[in-house]
């Protein structure tokens, strides 16, 4: 029942980050390193960030299927591997992305957990 919780709270975490983007996307520099230039680059930042995260969140909650909360660990898990091997490659080990990181991989451990 906890692990359940948590899978939502995820999910509902997932869409909040979704709706921060689509509504503020100017505000999302600071902690991504993103610039919105132009219209282009917002409606990126609107859409991938924005879209695809509330997408992503979303869909686990309405179809209520274990496996849609699998697929959405899935994507944290890829998201922090990537991030991880990036931000030495990089050379950009800093706060923002080490607090990404750490969410991305207690997200996806929590969402792959089986109920």
């Amino acid at each position: 029942m906890v692990i359940q919780i948590l899978q939502i709270i995820a999910a509902i975490a997932t869409i909040l980050t979704g709706l921060f983007s689509l509504l503020k996307p100017e505000s999302i520099t600071g902690f991504t390193g993103l610039r919105p230039e132009g219209g282009r680059g917002i409606t990126e930042i609107r859409s991938i960030l924005g879209g695809l995260f509330i997408a992503l969140g979303a869909f686990p909650l309405v179809v209520n299927s274990p496996i849609a909360y699998a697929m959405l660990g899935v994507t944290y898990l890829g998201i922090a591997v990537v991030r991880a091997v990036s931000m030495f490659t990089d050379k950009s080990v800093v706060q923002s992305n080490v607090i990404s990181l750490a969410v991305e991989i207690v997200f996806g451990i929590i969402l792959v957990i089986p109920l």
